[in-house]
């Protein structure tokens, strides 16, 4: 089988960008030097959503699906910086070609990736490739809104359009999985400012089997997966995480109640 990517990220403020770009002094905390980014950007927009490249990635996690099994796990660990995590991420797509999945990975997570790899001198060759080295990524690349080698399911399920467009966790919990587990996007820069780095990673972590699992259903919606493989793969989701110890994956089978 083709390997299978799912990936999420999540990320804080790139305070020390804000401060080359603003001349903030290095005597300003990083949370004073990011509630001026966010006003402003209030005032601007109405929403302290920052500009794409001046988020900086806390933390990556994906799903990884192949003929050896499913595996979940964040890249790098704790004490690994942006740069590593990135390059990380890119290596696994140069190494194995796999089938990106991602939930609004187009509208976030991969023009975030972009950035940041261009800010830290990552390469990422494989992934660009559009068919100047390897012919069939002219017809289907990772970069092309309309091509499947990324497979960002909330665009194609809103068929494009932003007015159709649903979260997560709301699809996930209809479907009938565990949705998100008390923690959102939007705690992501408190959480991180209290030294909680491994809970972001185990909530990033949540929202790619989320996000797998709504990819099977979508599977067995366009015919991919009978009814018969798709329930071995939700299956195996759940026989996977039964056999993790972590507290996340307790809290997260506990949510899903078997039928």
């Amino acid at each position: 089988m083709t390997p299978i990517l799912v990936f999420d990220i999540e990320t804080i403020p790139d305070v020390e960008g804000l401060r080359n770009l603003h001349g903030h002094p290095s005597s300003m905390d990083d949370a004073e030097v990011a509630e001026i980014a966010f006003s402003a950007r209030r005032e601007k927009t109405g929403s302290d959503f920052l500009p794409h490249h001046l988020h900086r990635v806390a933390a990556i996690s994906c799903v990884f699906r192949d003929d050896d099994g499913f595996r979940v796990r964040s890249l790098g660990n704790l004490q690994d910086g942006e740069a590593r995590l990135v390059n990380d991420f890119f290596r696994v797509i140069d190494k194995y070609t796999p089938q990106l999945v991602s939930w609004n990975g187009g509208g976030f997570d991969l023009p975030v990736l972009h950035y940041r790899a261009m800010i830290n001198g990552v390469v990422a060759s494989r992934y660009w490739e559009m068919g100047n080295e390897d012919r069939d990524f002219k017809w289907n690349n990772y970069l092309s809104r309309y091509h499947t080698r990324h497979l960002d399911l909330m665009d194609l399920l809103a068929l494009y359009t932003g007015r159709a467009n649903a979260p997560l966790d709301d699809l996930a919990k209809l479907c009938g999985f565990p949705g998100k587990l008390g923690v959102d996007g939007s705690q992501v820069w408190t959480l991180y400012q209290e030294g909680r780095l491994k809970e972001i990673r185990d909530y990033c972590e949540t929202d790619v089997v989320n996000t797998y699992l709504v990819y099977c259903r979508f599977q067995l919606m366009r015919g991919e997966l009978t009814q018969a493989g798709y329930d071995e793969e939700v299956a195996l989701v759940r026989s996977t995480l039964s056999a993790m110890d972590s507290k996340h994956w307790k809290e997260y089978l506990a949510c899903w109640p078997t039928k």
